[in-house]
């Protein structure tokens, strides 16, 4: 499933979409950066709550296909414009972490 459909599909917001073709193959939540570093897979939706430009960064260097803010987080203009520019999507649940993940399964 591509990244797009996903939002779609589990209703989503795109915050960022930059490459919104890319495939998910895979979930990680998690809040704490280091520990997500070593951690998610390639082509991961990365489940948090986290917001900070090192969200980004990490990302980037984890080469997830997505991050999924829960709790209704939002990126700060700034910080969506970076995303922008690395081709991170940025999607945004109203639901909590556990929940956004479970909208996952059976879908990834």
């Amino acid at each position: 499933m591509t990244v797009s459909e996903l939002c779609s599909e589990c209703g989503f917001e795109a915050i960022c979409l930059p490459d919104g073709g890319r495939e998910v193959s895979g979930a990680y939540i998690g809040d704490l950066l280091s520990w997500v570093m070593g951690r998610a897979g390639e082509d991961n939706a990365w489940i948090t709550i986290m917001s900070n430009i090192n969200v980004i960064a990490v990302a980037s260097l984890s080469d997830v296909s997505c991050v999924i803010l829960a709790e209704g987080v939002q990126l700060e203009d700034e910080i969506r414009q970076t995303a922008e520019q690395k081709e991170i999507n940025v999607l945004s649940s109203q639901l909590p972490a556990f929940e956004t993940a479970q909208k996952l399964i059976g879908k990834i």
